[in-house]
């Protein structure tokens, strides 16, 4: 099968804003995707023309190997939507909006819709409008995965949710990860390092990079020098390195495409030989705040 989800130079326009910029994009089947970025990125107008909730100005988009402006109706029947801003029928009981959607999913599974409901501690007998707003996620999210999607697409679910509501959300994605494909958009990056198989950053409705999260974590180190006396800085360095600064005998940079025979070999190269030298591990966010000012200095 191909990518269940592709995108080709996406290009939608706003009158004179530019939500998305020739957006080339592929999401590999089985994979748990977090497409990233900050609010006014894009994502949701990328995932809005995915679902045809909108049309591209140019470019195009396929779900499922669908054209997404063909996707609706029976296509639904794979694909599990949910966005942060879902509308839910206020008056209906849990059980009720559970057993109202039943009929529109020929792969409705009972006994999950049970394990969900039990698993997101739902109260079947309260009405959607009572309910928090991280309880009305968990219902949302249990209709989107009670029928075995092949598909899942989340827009920002978890924002706003405490830690405890996120964790369950989580989990009970990762028990569908297995027989689904998960496209899930979030700005909140601690959740995304969590789970995700795959990453995306979006900035300004263009795709920075799209790679494996392991991949992305190995090839980048915080790298801090010390020497015996403060070296002397050339003022020019390996492209991959990042926010290079220097204090007395001590210098710190981000090494983007880290190699463990390589990287030695250029620091000996550019400063001599160090007395010691520490090569740390990036969080997600560390990453992306370094390449984030690193485009504003080129910029």
């Amino acid at each position: 099968m191909s990518d269940p989800i592709r995108a080709e130079g996406l290009t939608k326009k706003f009158r004179r804003v530019l939500a998305l910029n020739g957006l080339d994009l592929s999401v590999p089947e089985g994979s748990m995707y977090a497409l990233v970025g900050p609010n006014g990125a894009g994502k949701t107008t990328a995932i809005k023309i995915m679902m045809n909730i909108l049309r591209p100005t140019s470019g195009r988009a396929e779900v499922l190997g669908r054209d997404s402006k063909k996707v609706h109706g029976s296509v639904f029947c794979s694909i599990g939507y949910v966005s942060e801003n879902q509308k839910l029928p206020d008056w209906m009981r849990v059980d009720l909006f559970l057993k109202y959607l039943r009929p529109f999913y020929p792969t409705w599974d009972r006994d999950l819709e049970n394990d969900l409901v039990k698993r997101f501690d739902l109260p079947r007998g309260r009405k959607l409008k009572q309910l928090s707003r991280g309880m009305r996620m968990k219902a949302a999210l249990a209709g989107a995965l009670a029928f075995r999607p092949q598909l899942i697409i989340l827009d920002e679910p978890l924002g706003g949710l405490d830690p405890l509501v996120r964790d369950e959300l989580i989990e009970g994605l990762l028990d569908r990860a297995a027989e689904a494909t998960v496209f899930i958009s979030s700005h909140d990056l601690g959740d995304i390092e969590s789970f995700a198989s795959h990453v995306g950053y979006l900035e300004e409705g263009r795709l920075v990079f799209s790679e494996q999260m392991s991949a992305l974590g190995a090839r980048f180190r915080e790298i801090e020098l010390t020497f015996d006396s403060p070296p002397s800085m050339p003022g020019t360095y390996p492209d991959s390195w990042l926010q290079v600064n220097s204090s007395a005998a001590v210098v710190r940079f981000v090494e983007s495409r880290f190699d463990e025979a390589r990287t030695p070999a250029q620091i000996s190269q550019v400063f001599g030989a160090a007395r010691n030298a520490e090569y740390a591990p990036m969080s997600l966010r560390s990453i992306f705040l370094a390449m984030a000012k690193a485009r504003r200095r080129t910029s």
